[in-house]
């Protein structure tokens, strides 16, 4: 049997979740013939065949996790260390590669071992506890998704949900920004009782951003801790925090001072509507130079929004009220809006995230666009 390997779907990303399988065993395929839908940390990928051939076994069923470098698809063909296929996707289109494996990753047994398994697939049982002796004779290679599942089947006591695919991405983004960043949270109020009626209020936002990173550019910039080095940018790409059942992605709108409300409202829809589909583009989510997170759209005031680095800022926005304010002496109805600052305090200052903050207020605070 020759084995294609899971490649790096894009950033060495770690792994992929099967989310569906276009081949079944037994099938005959062509060269960049659809195999499967993977889910990254990022988007749902098409992976293709790498080679033509009958496939002989699927490494993994629709919802198992598959680390890159393991196994995916078996081949028909002669069962030799010689005969893996390896590939790497890139923009949807598959590279074939020589017939070798992957350095530091060969099936191989160890010691009395009767099984034959990738050394990543033993550490990953190793560290859930699972006996990798039990799940095969010898005939067939382990892989990563045979361990997860006699995981999750030996836990019939539990009803803990395994997290996958943007969930899953989220969490260790998250454990990321704990470790990495210093994070100091700025709140104010936007007086938006001048704006008129059908004001976008998510265009608003995007272009006060724009206008703030131009008045204060330190918060438009990212901050690598190891070396002490940040770079401040001029283009201002925004990313998009969009809540969905799948789990949180981040899509960016990129130069946003450069586009018009229209070009930027569309662009906002797609990208709400590709999330919705779980096919983002994968160019659609890199680059972001700051966040904005609108999470006011559902509720809430203030909040003390997490920072994705290197990026050194978010922008939380919440749920607009009304508030009586008093001028010369008599009561007066406003409309505000919350915001709320995080900033990487390793990068910026306390005065430059007040300059940015204050930016941002002011340029809210006008009447229309």
């Amino acid at each position: 049997m020759k084995y294609f390997k899971l490649p790096d779907l894009g950033e060495g990303l770690p792994e992929a979740e099967i989310v569906e399988w276009h081949v079944q065993v037994g099938d005959v395929v062509e060269v960049d013939q659809v195999l499967a839908s993977m889910e990254t940390a990022k988007a749902v990928v098409d992976v293709p065949a790498p080679m033509a051939g009958t496939i002989a076994k699927l490494f993994g069923a629709e919802g198992d996790v598959i680390h890159t470098g393991s196994p995916l698809v078996g081949f028909e063909g002669e069962e030799e260390d010689a005969g893996t296929v390896v590939g790497k996707v890139s923009h949807g289109t598959a590279v074939g590669g020589d017939d070798h494996f992957v350095a530091g990753n060969t099936l191989a047994t160890v010691g009395g071992s009767k099984v034959q398994a990738l050394p990543s697939t033993r550490l990953l049982a190793k560290q859930l506890g699972v006996d990798i002796e039990l799940l095969g004779s010898g005939g067939e290679v382990i892989s990563d998704a045979d361990v997860q599942k006699a995981f999750e089947n030996d836990r019939s006591q539990s009803q803990n949900e395994i997290l996958k695919g943007a969930r899953r991405a989220m969490c260790d983004a998250m454990r990321s920004a704990f470790e990495t960043v210093v994070p100091v949270t700025l709140m104010d109020d936007a007086d938006i009782s001048a704006w008129g009626q059908g004001e976008d209020p998510t265009l608003r936002l995007i272009k006060a951003m724009s206008e703030a990173c131009q008045a204060e550019p330190a918060l438009n910039a990212h901050f690598h801790a190891e070396s002490y080095s940040r770079r401040l940018f001029e283009v201002v790409n925004i990313g998009i925090a969009v809540d969905s059942p799948h789990g949180l992605y981040v899509p960016v709108l990129k130069d946003v001072a450069g586009r018009s409300s229209d070009d930027l409202r569309a662009g906002l829809d797609r990208m709400i509507g590709d999330v919705k589909a779980r096919r983002v583009p994968q160019d659609e989510l890199k680059g972001a130079t700051i966040t904005l997170s609108n999470f006011g759209a559902i509720t809430g005031r203030y909040a003390s929004p997490i920072i994705t680095p290197p990026q050194v800022a978010i922008v939380g926005a919440g749920r607009s009220y009304e508030s009586l304010a008093l001028k010369d002496g008599k009561p007066v109805a406003k409309k505000m809006l919350p915001l709320s600052l995080t900033m990487d305090h390793q990068a910026c200052t306390g005065g430059e995230a007040a300059r940015f903050l204050k930016a941002m207020k002011v340029a809210l605070e006008k009447p229309a666009l």
